[in-house]
């Protein structure tokens, strides 16, 4: 690889790479020492294409949700089937993995603007900005970006735009599917919101047990199915479907929320 070649967007992937070298080494401990990832379904990864492949998942921090998918990606890919024992896997990382994120959220400061340079494709929110609600039009060069990242490599996205759990999946989700075909792998995480504070940088509690399951890809009509269709069918792969909450207790979503409210970053 030469030392010059840049992506799509014009990131020097050497640059990149050694990020997501110091990232991943900086992080290992927070997923198998600190506490312990369970991994669930890592076979799916080695067997996907090169490009053009979505992984939709449920979100609970901003930044150890997708920082796990970056360390059990590269892991799967170097024949580490559900584990990501020895940290080795990240010399040689794969450097077209993309995570879709809040460009308000990317741009608050210098650490967050060099995790941005490991792979975000920074898209402005449509519902939300500083903490206020907004009403904005979709920007057509978020969707072009992503679609962009797509044909280049993998793309991560949290389509219900939120860390709160239960919240309605957002259209563009959907869309972005009917227009590039992508092969979806869903992905159910677990745990994140009580191991770390709501950013995902700081630990908040050691020892608890994160689960992580990769699910088979989702079978879709991309021609014929509508997007309502499509968004539903997210809902129930990521787990967030209004009819889960008939199977989960109410004392505990009440603990979700408390945890979410406690969990706001200081600066």
């Amino acid at each position: 690889m030469g030392i010059l070649k840049k992506n799509p967007f014009g990131h020097y992937l050497f640059f990149k790479k050694w990020l997501i070298r110091i990232f991943g080494v900086l992080s290992h401990r927070r997923y198998r020492g600190f506490n312990e990832l369970n991994i669930e379904g890592s076979e799916i990864i080695k067997n996907l294409p090169d490009n053009n492949v979505l992984f939709v998942s449920n979100h609970q921090t901003y930044f150890a949700d997708v920082t796990a998918m970056f360390h059990v990606f590269n892991a799967a890919l170097s024949g580490r089937v559900d584990s990501i024992k020895n940290v080795g896997y990240l010399w040689q990382p794969k450097l077209n993995i993309y995570y879709v994120a809040a460009k308000e959220t990317m741009n608050a400061g210098f650490l967050t603007r060099m995790m941005a340079y490991a792979g975000a494709v920074s898209v402005e929110r449509t519902w939300r900005e500083k903490g206020k609600e907004v009403q904005r039009e979709v920007n057509p060069d978020d969707h072009k970006n992503i679609g962009t990242a797509l044909q280049d490599g993998w793309v991560i996205t949290f389509p219900q735009g939120t860390t709160k759990p239960f919240k309605p999946i957002r259209k563009g989700t959907a869309h972005i599917i009917k227009q590039y075909k992508p092969i979806v792998i869903p992905i159910v995480i677990d745990g994140f919101r009580r191991s770390f504070d709501k950013k995902g940088l700081r630990i908040r509690k050691k020892g608890i047990l994160q689960s992580f399951q990769i699910k088979e890809p989702l079978v879709i009509d991309y021609d014929n199915e509508t997007v309502e269709e499509i968004v539903e069918k997210l809902e129930y792969a990521i787990e967030q479907h209004p009819s889960f909450l008939k199977v989960i207790p109410r004392e505990e979503l009440e603990v979700m929320e408390e945890l979410n409210k406690t969990r706001q970053w200081e600066y």
